[in-house]
């Protein structure tokens, strides 16, 4: 179970920095893989201290241009505190950053980077019917309009519960778990009701973690076909944050 985490953990991390290609992506050490996530999360660092130090900035122009008026009081200390929100995010990426190469160290580093590139050849590989899926669990909403690390928590987690067989109840709280620690504040929760979609969806499937074919609707007897129709006209799940 802590090979898989760390595994799942390190997928999310480098997905967007090492190749798409399955035959590309088969060819990665396991400290390729451990550099990329090292270096997704160097970047998050950077920009992230980047945001702040311009929320500083802004906040110091608005304290020397408000005359101590209440209102330009307030929003400069607002900007104070999502600064140092910023900045605690930044600690904590650091903190991942540094925990991973001891992670991996103390797990079985051949189960780790089996189940690593599993996860990214599948999801990589089907891509599209992952992303049409997602898309028919939203409600006026759609994948490309989620920020990218949600993005990639998604399509991770259908891939796994959908493609590689892994129950569906862990999966999401796997899912769930990346979320809060990389995903925005309520991001999570967001996550969790569209993954809960998927695995409902899913569940009427005849083979549910049968590999796709060429197109969504081929896996898929016509009863889940149907159920897909209808959640996709569901009011229920929120559009938005």
């Amino acid at each position: 179970m802590q090979a898989r985490r760390i595994a799942r953990e390190l997928a999310l991390l480098s997905i967007g920095q090492l190749p798409n290609k399955p035959e590309k992506l088969q060819a990665q050490l396991l400290q390729d893989v451990v550099l990329a996530a090292v270096r997704t999360l160097t970047t998050e660092v950077q920009d992230t201290l980047e945001t702040a130090s311009a929320e500083l900035n802004r906040s110091s122009d608005r304290l020397l241009n408000s005359e101590t008026r209440a209102d330009s009081l307030d929003s400069a200390r607002a900007m104070v505190s999502e600064a140092i929100e910023r900045t605690q995010t930044a600690i904590n990426r650091v903190g991942a950053a540094l925990e991973l190469p001891e992670f991996i160290q103390l797990a079985n580093q051949k189960e780790v980077r089996a189940y690593v590139m599993e996860l990214l050849t599948q999801t990589q590989a089907h891509r599209s019917e992952i992303d049409a899926l997602l898309n028919q669990s939203m409600v006026d909403w759609q994948m490309h309009r989620l920020a990218r690390i949600d993005q990639d928590i998604l399509r991770l987690a259908v891939a796994e519960m959908w493609l590689l067989g892994t129950p569906q109840q862990v999966v999401i709280n796997e899912a769930v778990e990346l979320a809060k620690r990389y995903s925005g504040e309520e991001g999570f929760r967001f996550l969790n009701g569209v993954l809960r979609r998927v695995s409902s969806q899913l569940s009427q499937a005849d083979h549910p973690s049968e590999p796709l074919s060429d197109s969504l609707s081929e896996p898929l007897n016509s009863s889940a076909k149907t159920a897909l129709d209808q959640q996709q006209s569901s009011p229920t799940l929120r559009s938005e944050f």
